[in-house]
């Protein structure tokens, strides 16, 4: 089935059309769960949710933007949702930021080792991070999303930079360590 075919059939309720388009995007929006979510059972109950909300509201889905954004709005909203539930997001006391530079070395590191050390941050500095550096989102946007103030947005983004930098300061030394013999 085509994308518009797949839509027509779920807005029916059919359910091959429904484990069709379950298949086809579930792998997708379960990496973009994890962004999200602490670990991956909070993931696969972020996707679960995600599905119902597509499901329950695909005959809303108005195509003015891509079908996979419409989803995956879903899907980042959904695990937001959950963690505004959860946690209380706080501010920074200082509005000092500077920018955060990584070196640049002649050093390899695995996408693996930097999604890892990204899914280490804390939750409120994970979810600003991910929000502004990797799906785009500006201060202003992620302050109205999570309810806080566009500087507390700023103050988290600045703070996970930080954690970034020194972990990744931190493997560098080590495989600098391990490279001249120490």
């Amino acid at each position: 089935m085509n994308q518009d075919q797949l839509i027509k059939g779920c807005i029916q309720q059919n359910s091959k059309a429904q484990e069709e388009l379950y298949n086809r995007y579930k792998a997708n929006l379960f990496g973009l769960s994890l962004k999200y979510c602490s670990n991956e059972t909070e993931a696969e109950d972020n996707l679960h949710n995600a599905f119902i909300e597509i499901f329950t509201n695909i005959k809303n889905f108005n195509a003015k933007g891509t079908f996979e954004g419409w989803i995956k709005r879903i899907t980042i909203n959904k695990a937001i949702d959950s963690y505004k539930r959860t946690y209380k997001i706080t501010a920074l006391e200082n509005d000092y930021y500077e920018e955060i530079i990584v070196e640049d070395l002649e050093i390899d590191l695995s996408l693996d080792f930097l999604l890892s050390i990204i899914q280490e941050l804390p939750n409120q500095y994970r979810i600003v991070f991910n929000l502004y550096e990797l799906d785009d989102y500006s201060h202003q946007e992620i302050a109205q999303m999570l309810s806080i103030s566009e500087g507390t947005s700023k103050s988290n983004l600045h703070r996970a930079k930080l954690l970034l930098k020194e972990k990744i300061t931190s493997k560098i030394n080590s495989i600098n360590n391990l490279s001249n013999g120490k």
